[in-house]
């Protein structure tokens, strides 16, 4: 088959080649024990559509809810559902009752197939009807077996394919739902089509040129796109093997995982990474050939002592949920392959993917701007979303002629290589001049993080030693309009020292926030991808300096 045959396939069609070239290989596995090869896969996910169809989904039934952790029960059941012609909506478990039934509404959703384990740990009320798969294992019937293993071994592709009706999908269908994390309002449903994925999932194979001997270790949950497309689809459309653990946060068990399987691949977050360079051994990630990182900015110190334990430096790239999420990443060097120019640059998230465009434009005027200068970052290509479900008005705030508005201010510099310099909603003006939350949240980070690193000991290994301590936001201020403000937990130095030592760090005296303008919490509110909930710390903050509001 040629590329342009390929690319002209849908992901269903895409899946059933899959499970055909691997079909005596071993394809997914889990921490679970189960490890199943191309054939049993496909098996598996024709009987399990087959009985959905049959008992429980009604024929004009087109999303269906799943609460699933990543596993390999997780995988067949986003593939029964999209074989079936529906849209999975794969639904966050850490958010509240609400937020949770309004998605379900916002979809129209009658049917989540979760899983027992999952719900008894989630205190969660649903305006649908839940399906536990562990109760299905005794109402799948011989007949549904029979059947559906006689489709799989017995129906050559094309056949396959007209049967379930796969040639019929157009690559502009609808392919998912994927719900923004919500940091900074209720979560806007991102529809995603066939095109969108698949384009991504091969363009970021591309760059990492992936082999059919990889193992990608999926920790990610599927609820984020990240999780979704790139250890999801990427192991249902390609030949590189999926490895799942249902949470990134059990670090040992991700470690052994890595070392059973011999992992090649590990995408995760720079959050993540820092507790497997805690608990890890370097035997877990001792075939890790590519550590890619997003979701959040990758630390030098992150990126230093990974590599120093484990030998593997970590990559960083850039996505949003809205472009399927891939933008940019930077590539290995024993990766690369055909390419032009630095591959490479520390610092930044990396050049586009193959097929993606970006230009950064002035936050006022719009107009594009050159290397080397800083404005708001916009992007296109065959990855951009559909749109916002039930919400033209939202989309047409950040689709514009084709292009995604980000809401992340960057630059780009000659050799293509973006760096993002900060957040619009995370900036406060104030005297005229844009103040960056997060860079005086990553220097106060910096010598939190110094003092710990230097106080950890290997017996003392304490889970919260990788909680995040610190948030940065801005409150209404009478006098400047607004205040820079700090929430943190315990910290090894006082609010006084801490504005002391920003400005011996150079910051200008406009971004160092006063000694009164910190507040110690609890916690600091975060989301179930382990990103900042910058809704819920902009509440708290407003709740804690009310009497300066």
């Amino acid at each position: 088959m040629t590329n342009h045959q390929h690319d002209e396939l849908n992901l269903s069609q895409k899946f059933l080649r899959m499970c055909h070239r691997n079909w005596r290989r071993s394809k997914v596995a889990d921490s679970m024990g189960i490890d199943l090869t191309g054939q049993q896969l496909l098996t598996r996910t024709l009987v399990l559509r087959r009985f959905l169809r049959r008992a429980l989904f009604a024929s004009d039934e087109k999303y269906v809810g799943l609460l699933l952790p990543p596993s390999v029960a997780g995988v067949v059941t986003n593939a029964a559902v999209t074989v079936d012609r529906r849209v999975a909506v794969n639904l966050n478990y850490t958010v509240s009752s609400d937020v949770m039934n309004a998605c379900l509404k916002r979809c129209g959703i009658r049917h989540v197939l979760s899983s027992r384990r999952l719900l008894e740990r989630f205190d969660l009320q649903f305006d649908a009807e839940v399906v536990c798969l562990e109760d299905l294992a005794d109402q799948i019937g011989w007949r549904d077996k029979l059947a559906g293993a006689a489709e799989a071994n017995l129906m050559s592709l094309d056949m396959l394919e007209r049967h379930l009706g796969l040639n019929e999908i157009q690559l502009d269908d609808l392919l998912t739902v994927i719900f923004t994390s919500g940091s900074t309002g209720l979560p806007k449903g991102v529809m995603l089509t066939h095109r969108n994925v698949s384009t991504n999932v091969d363009a970021f194979a591309r760059v990492i040129h992936f082999r059919s001997d990889d193992v990608l270790v999926g920790i990610l949950p599927f609820f984020h796109a990240f999780g979704y497309t790139t250890t999801m689809w990427s192991a249902l459309t390609l030949d590189p093997k999926g490895i799942y653990h249902y949470t990134p946060l059990e670090s040992r068990q991700v470690g052994k995982l890595c070392r059973e399987h011999g992992a090649t691949i590990l995408i995760a977050t720079p959050t993540f990474a820092r507790s497997y360079i805690r608990r890890c051994s370097p035997a877990d990630f001792a075939t890790l050939e590519v550590a890619a990182m997003g979701a959040e900015k990758l630390p030098s110190d992150v990126s230093d002592a990974f590599e120093q334990k484990f030998g593997i430096r970590p990559i960083e790239g850039y996505g949003a949920t809205e472009v399927s999420p891939v933008v940019s990443v930077n590539i290995p060097s024993d990766r690369m392959q055909n390419i032009v120019g630095p591959t490479r640059k520390e610092g930044t998230i990396g050049r586009p993917l193959p097929g993606i465009s970006v230009k950064v434009v002035d936050l006022d005027s719009g107009e594009e701007l050159g290397p080397g200068c800083p404005g708001m970052l916009l992007v296109t290509g065959p990855n951009v979303m559909k749109g916002y479900l039930g919400m033209p008005e939202k989309t047409a705030e950040v689709l514009r002629d084709g292009w995604y508005v980000t809401g992340d201010v960057a630059e780009i510099d000659e050799d293509g290589f973006i760096t993002i310099t900060g957040r619009i909603s995370r900036f406060s003006k104030i005297g005229g001049e844009m103040v960056p939350h997060i860079r005086i949240e990553e220097a106060i980070n910096e010598m939190v993080r110094a003092v710990a690193d230097a106080a950890a000991d290997d017996e003392d290994d304490n889970e919260d030693d990788d909680a995040i301590r610190v948030a940065v936001t801005a409150v209404p201020d009478i006098r400047k309009g607004e205040r820079i403000v700090v929430l943190h937990t315990e910290l090894p130095f006082t609010p006084a020292e801490i504005c002391r030592k920003l400005s011996e760090q150079g910051l200008p005296s406009l971004w160092v926030p006063s000694p009164d303008s910190f507040r110690r919490v609890g916690e600091i509110p975060v989301l179930g991808t382990g990103k900042l909930d910058l809704k819920h710390v902009k509440d708290v903050a407003l709740e804690e300096f009310q009497a300066m509001v």
